[in-house]
């Protein structure tokens, strides 16, 4: 019987490591692991592996695990380790047999890592042949999980065919396999498994300086295993465990020479040569080429491989950053269920970031690691890239095919994907389509999308004689005379894009482009605004901005009131923006109602979370200035998303290094002047300026006066494009 003790230790070893690592773990599929004993088989990268999988597969299965390992582990501690967790080495004797006997009988399941080694160049594939490589050079994988689990199921099939016609040599092989009573009605399955790290970095950690302490003459290869693997686990590392189908391997001996094997009299040894090795040798090739071609499919595709795979298949050795960006932008969204394949979380997300702010760091820690790698330099804007480090690095032997992982993990992610043949053929067409097609793509695609977001809310909020006519709420572009100059402008509060139309007409005369968005919770109705938060009104701003930014080459943004604020937001995170203008913008408002609106929104929360109804005060009257674009009813909710706006927005104006004009009513009812004036001292440009004009409402963008305020910003563009 196998020594449940195995699995406590491993347990035990597994909760020291947790207190010390940063690694999360996403298990995949488990339903997709049948009932009975499997070979599991695993895609091998990492000793981790070895040494944390057999648990996890315990705790789904409740079934012992043992697993292979290569007999080069098995030296001091880790022998010892080894053999309590249940890893038994490649060259033990008898290997085979036990395997087939545990199977068997029911005992326990295997991990079996059919490449036979740690693939550290994550090389696998070779004139679309599967293909490993390794310091000795390259083979295909090995077809011993395959040819053990035809094996097990032969001799399965065999002992119920022969226990009535031919006892005597059913009561041998039972004897022979130390096999007590019926054997338990099981079916033997391959489970394929993959194993993906994101993101795969490696540098000097606390492992290192231990090891070099206590141990004299640390190898090269041993210092990288340790600098990939500590890193890993100590820095934080995101580990998709994927469990695909089944693979019975019964379906495997349909063949009437292997049943004739299987029905036969004669006494048949493990190792017996049999009128049915040959064709059972080519079923093992055709299951192995199955079970692997299934375990690579499953690989989780993340940035890094984009980025990677982008590089690799660019013609040029240089590209722009932004364009590097706008293609793994596109890449980010490919229908992967549609291709086949399975994607990181990260993914799944809304992927604006890739080609605005970059604040989830996708493009910066990748492009940071290219660099200390050497496998690309950056200069202003312009990304080179190293040929001689993107072929794919399978012809290396030695130490240096030891070190592929940590001197060249680029080419890993390369790699890793190779197999994924539906996304290698469209990231190879992504990366030779010419710059200008990208940007339009990707123009047309987030237009069409602020459209459809728009034309969703407008039908599931509206309401009959207070929603206004779709024309008013709905995101338009106007044309210039040339990409030269785009302009973002952004509409304030409770209104829509028709209210800043005019002044996007006047710039769009003067030969600019200007995209006005639809801030979410707008242009519907006030239900829509009051579930918003100011998080939503910037992602609205992150989409305009994206859209001009793809349609021309300096951008400009602006606007009016709580556009104002979201144009400086935007300001300060973006410092490639060319210059930024805010008309009225409200870090104070003038009403004292607004003062009250945090805590009206906290007890209607509070309300809301007791369900208690008809106490609360969601809306207020609104009396605005232009009836046929503003709403009526204003949110207590959304003048709190005012607030906190401001609050979010107030530190970060010293961020802000772009030509700046701010621009106020004297005498306006809604913003306090003084507020616009402490925005202006706070904005961090050295070129900035501050118009005050007297004027006595607060939307001066439209009526009286709103010409002076275009011409005010039309001049502030010119100047700067003058410069």
């Amino acid at each position: 019987m196998l020594n449940r003790f195995a699995y406590l230790t491993s347990d035990l070893v597994i909760k020291a490591l947790s207190r010390l690592s940063k690694a999360r773990i996403y298990i995949h599929g488990q339903d997709h692991i049948p009932n009975g004993t499997n070979i599991f088989v695993i895609n091998h990268f990492t000793r981790i592996e070895t040494m944390l999988l057999p648990s996890y597969i315990y705790r789904l299965t409740h079934r012992p695990i043992w697993s292979l390992g290569d007999y080069e582990l098995f030296q001091g501690g880790m022998k010892y380790y080894f053999d309590k967790v249940g890893v038994v080495s490649t060259k033990a004797p008898d290997r085979d047999q036990l395997i087939v006997k545990t199977l068997l009988s029911g005992d326990a399941s295997w991990i079996i890592f059919p490449e036979g080694r740690m693939v550290k160049t994550k090389k696998t594939i070779e004139k679309n042949r599967f293909m490993v490589s390794a310091p000795s050079g390259k083979h295909p994988p090995h077809t011993g999980a395959a040819t053990l689990a035809l094996r097990t199921e032969f001799y399965r099939q065999r002992l119920a065919l022969i226990s009535k016609t031919c006892p005597d040599e059913a009561k041998r092989l039972m004897d022979l396999y130390q096999l007590e009573g019926p054997l338990p009605d099981l079916t033997t399955h391959i489970v394929p498994v993959n194993i993906t790290y994101y993101p795969l970095r490696s540098h000097e950690n606390i492992l290192n300086k231990l090891a070099a302490y206590y141990i004299e003459d640390l190898s090269q290869r041993a210092t990288e295993e340790i600098m990939t693997e500590g890193t890993m686990l100590l820095a934080g590392v995101d580990m998709d465990i994927r469990f695909g189908k089944p693979i019975k391997a019964a379906e495997y001996l349909d063949h009437p020479i292997i049943q004739k094997d299987m029905a036969s009299h004669a006494r048949i040894n493990f190792d017996d040569s049999i009128p049915s090795r040959k064709i059972m040798r080519r079923q093992s090739k055709k299951l192995m080429q199955t079970y692997m071609h299934a375990i690579y499919m499953m690989t989780t595709v993340n940035h890094d491989h984009l980025f990677a795979s982008v590089l690799k298949n660019r013609p040029f050795k240089k590209i722009k950053v932004n364009d590097l960006k706008a293609r793994v932008f596109l890449a980010a969204l490919y229908d992967y269920q549609k291709m086949g394949c399975y994607c990181h979380t990260s993914l799944n997300i809304d992927q604006l970031a890739l080609i605005t702010d970059d604040r989830y760091q996708k493009y910066q820690a990748f492009i940071k690691l290219a660099q200390e790698k050497k496998v690309v330099t950056l200069q202003e804007d312009v990304v080179t890239k190293n040929p001689a480090k993107f072929p794919a690095p399978f012809t290396l032997a030695g130490e240096d095919w030891h070190t592929a992982r940590s001197d060249n993990p680029i080419a890993v992610m390369v790699n890793e994907i190779e197999p994924l043949k539906p996304l290698q053929q469209a990231l190879r067409q992504l990366a030779w389509r010419p710059a200008f097609m990208v940007r339009n793509k990707i123009a047309d695609r987030l237009r069409e999308q602020a459209q459809i977001e728009f034309e969703n809310d407008y039908q599931k909020y509206f309401i009959e004689g207070e929603s206004k006519e779709k024309a008013i709420g709905s995101p338009f572009l106007i044309k210039g005379r040339s990409k030269d100059i785009g302009v973002i402008l952004i509409h304030g509060y409770m209104a829509a894009p028709l209210e800043v139309a005019r002044l996007a007409v006047h710039l769009g005369r003067m030969g600019f482009w200007v995209y006005v968005p639809r801030l979410q919770g707008h242009g519907t109705a006030p239900e829509d605004l009051a579930t918003r938060s100011y998080h939503d009104w910037i992602k609205s701003v992150d989409l305009g901005y994206a859209i001009i930014s793809n349609t021309c080459r300096k951008i400009f943004a602006g606007g009016f009131s709580t556009g104002a604020a979201l144009a400086l937001e935007l300001a300060a995170r973006i410092k490639t923006i060319q210059g930024v203008f805010a008309i009225c913008p409200p870090l104070q408002l003038q009403n004292f109602g607004a003062k009250l609106a945090p805590a009206v929104d906290t007890w209607n929360r509070l309300l809301h979370k007791l369900k208690i109804d008809g106490f609360s005060k969601e809306f207020v009257e609104n009396r605005p200035e232009n009836p046929h674009i503003n709403y009526l009813r204003n949110p207590i909710a959304g003048v709190r998303e005012i607030e906190l706006l401001m609050d979010h927005l107030e530190p970060q104006l010293p961020q802000i290094q772009s030509p700046a004009v701010v621009v106020q009513g004297y005498n306006d009812p809604v913003v306090n002047c003084k507020g616009s004036r402490r925005i202006f001292e706070l904005i961090g440009s050295e070129d900035k300026e501050y118009q005050l004009f007297n004027f006595n409402h607060h939307c001066i963008v439209l009526g009286q006066g709103s010409q002076r305020v275009y011409q005010v910003v039309g001049a502030f563009i010119n100047r700067i494009m003058e410069k």
